[in-house]
């Protein structure tokens, strides 16, 4: 429960205003460096749209604004942004539509120019993009860009002779790049000489946030029956997980020396925003088809990741949750996907001896493997998986609920010296994505010498690991 308990809802004085406090200090801060750490949807990028254009559209303006966003979609929707503050500020701007910018790099912008001939470019989140281009930089949902330390390098030298640079992000991770210039600029000594914004969800309700909402909403949202504390509840009840809640909305980086994945791993090898990664069963499909499959019946999940492998990297083409469905009805959806793929890799710890047995017995003991889950199955299955994600051979989706289950996973060492991953149980899982896609991994990366375990460590043997661990 938040402090907002017991408090009415929270109207500014001035119902006219457009903007709340912490977006007008936003606009006005003239620093040559900024950053805001943000909650998600609280109006920064709106209100930086507004920003920019009276910055482009001033008489005598000297520089352009070269905008970086997430993905194509994001980079749309920040020149809407613009338009329509154009149109409201009755600015003379002209849409120019999407322009190439460096055709050999494939490199293209949305333009919006004023009547002062500077414009607005915005683009998505190719850091070479940025480079020779000088004029303002605002580089939006920074900490979701595969490399920020890239961008970074790239985008600063842009203002050398002029403007600005912004930085606007949620958080990604204890080890991003951006949570390192946040705490460079709040504990290091500020070397930079960054000028630093932090607006949490709480902050922004505390400055008339939800009052601003419920005007934008239809007059039938539940949100419109909501104070503060109750609308702080509700956000936080549908985040994935309370790291994420408080990574989210909080301003809190998630610790990623804790977690066997850290968060900037897990999104580098998420799809871009807008991509058509899913198939279902008549694709189509190019390449090879692998399964990984974590059996649940009554407490965990039941999961099915699907992956078709290109080259060398796995591309996640399916994935199915299933809670507390008998067997049969499970394998309804599981044996369509069996009789196309090219192997299969199953949990066969526990209940999921049956659903192995069953499924070699219909598809083959030669396309079906069932793996028990012993702790050095585990490192063998976890530790490919990161490998895989650090030289981006896969592509998963961009989903919270599978951010936070791949998040879910810790590495410890035990007094004995022997590592152990194990995983919070939550009511959405017990790791169940992580391992589905573990095993998937595993079925389509190397069938014919698969692994044993001896004292010195994993090796590679013409046994399969489900033939090891059911010896072990």
């Amino acid at each position: 429960m938040s402090k907002f308990k017991g408090r009415a809802k929270c109207i500014p004085k001035d119902r006219d205003a457009i903007f709340l406090p912490f977006q007008s200090a936003w606009i006005k801060d003239e620093s040559r460096l900024k950053l805001m750490e943000k909650s998600r949807q609280i109006g920064i990028s709106w209100s930086t749209a507004y920003a920019a254009d009276e910055r482009a559209a001033a008489v005598g303006a000297r520089y352009d604004e070269w905008v970086s966003s997430r993905d194509d979609i994001q980079a749309r929707l920040f020149i809407e942004d613009c338009k329509l503050w154009a149109g409201i500020m009755g600015m003379a701007a002209k849409d120019l539509g999407e322009m190439v910018l460096d055709a050999e790099r494939k490199v293209s912008a949305y333009v919006l120019q004023f009547a002062s001939g500077k414009r607005i470019h915005s683009m998505s989140s190719n850091p070479d993009a940025q480079a020779g281009k000088r004029g303002s930089r605002i580089l939006d949902e920074f900490a979701l860009h595969a490399d920020q330390r890239k961008l970074w390098a790239i985008a600063y030298p842009g203002i050398t002779w002029g403007g600005s640079m912004e930085v606007i992000s949620t958080h990604r991770g204890s080890h991003s790049f951006f949570n390192g210039l946040v705490r460079e600029a709040r504990h290091g000594g500020n070397p930079k000489k960054i000028s630093l914004h932090r607006v949490t969800l709480q902050d922004a309700l505390e400055q008339g946030f939800l009052y601003k909402l419920q005007q934008a909403l239809p007059a039938d949202a539940e949100q419109q029956a909501m104070d503060e504390a109750q609308y702080f509840d509700f956000v936080k009840s549908g985040a994935a997980d309370a790291e994420s809640f408080d990574q989210e909305y909080m301003c809190i980086p998630a610790d990623d020396d804790s977690k066997f994945l850290e968060y900037g791993l897990i999104t580098a090898c998420e799809y871009l925003g807008g991509t058509d990664w899913h198939r279902d069963l008549q694709g189509p499909f190019q390449g090879q088809l692998y399964c990984g499959v974590d059996i649940g019946r009554k407490k965990d999940l039941t999961v099915l990741w699907v992956v078709e492998k290109l080259g060398d990297v796995f591309y996640t083409r399916h994935v199915e949750t299933m809670e507390k469905m008998r067997k049969s009805d499970q394998e309804k959806i599981l044996y369509p996907w069996f009789d196309i793929a090219d192997r299969i890799c199953i949990d066969a710890t526990g209940l999921g001896i049956g659903w192995t047995d069953d499924a070699q017995d219909k598809f083959g003991e030669d396309r079906v493997e069932g793996v028990t889950f012993t702790a050095q199955v585990k490192e063998k299955l976890a530790y490919p998986l990161r490998g895989a994600m650090e030289d981006r051979k896969v592509r998963i989706p961009e989903d919270p609920k599978i951010r936070a289950d791949l998040r879910k996973v810790q590495k410890v060492t035990t007094t004995a010296g022997n590592i152990r991953f194990v995983a919070e149980s939550t009511p959405d899982g017990h790791a169940d994505r992580f391992w589905a896609l573990a095993l998937a991994l595993h079925a389509g990366s190397n069938p014919s010498a698969p692994i044993e375990y001896t004292s010195g460590g994993m090796r590679e043997s013409s046994q399969s690991l489900g033939d090891f661990v059911h010896g072990y």
